[in-house]
């Protein structure tokens, strides 16, 4: 069961199928344009959309919002320093604001990031300042189907090769996404990321953990790694940590907060550089765009999060709703994670082909049929066409993300989303795909606009 009670509740909007034909067709197939009052579950993202406890509430009800050197700065201060174990901690407003002030201060133009897989945001930073994000996924994350317990793993012989070959394509840092968002929502093992840091000093190129999921990866490394069966996810996430050389965060995932994000690092030069950015464009090192109760929540969320109570809860939710998406004939990348189920919508929809954007299919046929938004990770996120439209690139695999927001759904609301993707399982071929009508040369994904085609080819 929940280890919560409800005590405070927000209705939820219940629309009619006409309601929602009409504000789909009136944002171009974009679920990111919905407003969110037209949205009866929303699926569409973990990050910043979770539920806040009474206790931190009450922390930011104690917040000190003093321009410089708040209390609520020291008290963040504390527990970040006491996590991660680094002499050096910025606070951002979120995490994408963390990656420019750390890829800005650390990236040399012209050289390479690599990655077990970048996200959209650390990818478009990356690219920004004239590098090249290049992914080095594990073989075995090739496989949806298996059960690999550490598919967001680097690929060790890869990027041991790359690392070789900086001469050629010089490397300026190795970023770990913990756990892998792109990848499918799949962990990384502290074997793995031992050895990416061993190969990372043995060459001088630093290791930078994404740590926006870091507790949900040391939960699964708790459950699936051998010989930290007794560790606590606190330790696990201790441990890795102190790896790397340093960290951007999102906290508006594992901080369960509605915004925030710090830096984290070890080199005292580079973190005098990434402090004079932040003054520049974020604020001032002690409050760093954020407020005081912004902090102080912040703090409060990160002691929450890597409660075992907490983390087992949230295993159990999302393996609950994996069990009814495999029940109604839906496949999903395996094993189920923590933050996201990710639907296979190549398989379901095999009669659209890429360039008519399955992922995007299926989407738009969830939030049609119920109310439900979510996000495609597909040939529409990943792929590239020509100026007539033809495919130049497409996904290695047709992704539909449901992102589960912390603390905000219970097991009947996963019901309704089972349900809903049952009633698509029925007749999938009645599902049409979409043709991009308007997009943007970066992150296009975001304000993509799409009208449907009613036939495939």
């Amino acid at each position: 069961m929940e280890p919560y009670r409800i005590k405070v509740v927000e209705p939820l909007a219940i629309t009619t199928r006409a309601q929602r034909e009409e504000a789909l067709k009136r944002v171009a197939y974009n679920p990111f344009d919905l407003r969110a009052d037209e949205v009866t579950i929303d699926l569409l993202s973990d990050s910043g959309t979770g539920a806040l406890s009474a206790a931190q509430l009450a922390a930011g009800m104690n917040a000190d919002e003093s321009y410089a050197g708040s209390r609520s700065f020291y008290r963040w201060h504390a527990v970040v320093s006491e996590l991660t174990g680094y002499p050096h901690i910025l606070p951002t407003h979120q995490g994408r604001a963390a990656e420019r002030i750390l890829f800005a201060a650390l990236l040399e133009p012209g050289s390479t990031v690599l990655s077990n897989t970048h996200f959209d945001t650390t990818r478009a930073n990356v690219e920004l300042t004239g590098c090249q994000a290049r992914d080095l996924p594990c073989a075995e994350a090739a496989d949806l189907d298996s059960d690999y317990p550490f598919k967001g793993n680097i690929d060790l012989s890869a990027l041991q090769q790359a690392l070789e070959s900086a001469q050629e394509s010089p490397v300026s840092a190795v970023v770990m996404t913990i756990t892998n968002n792109g990848g499918g929502g799949q962990p990384v093992s502290m074997e793995n990321l031992r050895q990416t840091a061993e190969l990372c000093r043995r060459h001088n190129v630093p290791m930078i953990l994404d740590a926006a999921r870091f507790a949900e990866n040391a939960w699964l490394v708790t459950r699936r790694e051998p010989g930290y069966q007794d560790r606590t996810p606190r330790q696990v996430s201790e441990e890795a940590f102190g790896l790397a050389d340093g960290c951007i965060m999102s906290a508006k995932k594992d901080g369960i907060v509605h915004i925030g994000g710090f830096i984290g690092l070890k080199d005292p030069e580079l973190a005098e550089k990434c402090n004079g950015l932040l003054i520049a464009t974020e604020g001032f090192s002690t409050y760093g765009g954020l407020a005081g109760r912004d902090l102080d929540m912040m703090a409060q969320g990160l002691l929450e999060v890597t409660e075992p109570t907490y983390l087992a809860e949230r295993a159990e939710a999302a393996n609950y709703l994996a069990e009814r998406i495999r029940a109604v004939g839906v496949d999903i990348v395996e094993p189920a994670g923590l933050h996201a189920l990710y639907l296979n919508a190549g398989r379901l929809l095999p009669h659209i082909p890429p360039h008519q954007y399955p992922g995007t299919a299926l989407v738009c046929e969830l939030y049609l049929r119920g109310g439900i938004r979510s996000a495609e990770l597909g040939s529409l996120y990943l792929g590239e066409e020509d100026d007539q439209g033809n495919p130049v690139k497409s996904a290695p695999y047709e992704l539909v993300r449901l992102a589960l927001p912390r603390r905000v759904y219970t097991r009947s609301h996963y019901d309704h989303v089972a349900q809903t993707l049952a009633d698509i399982a029925k007749d999938p071929s009645s599902v049409h795909g979409y043709r991009i009508v308007g997009q943007s040369p970066i992150l296009r994904h975001f304000s993509i606009q799409l009208e449907p085609v009613k036939s495939a080819g």
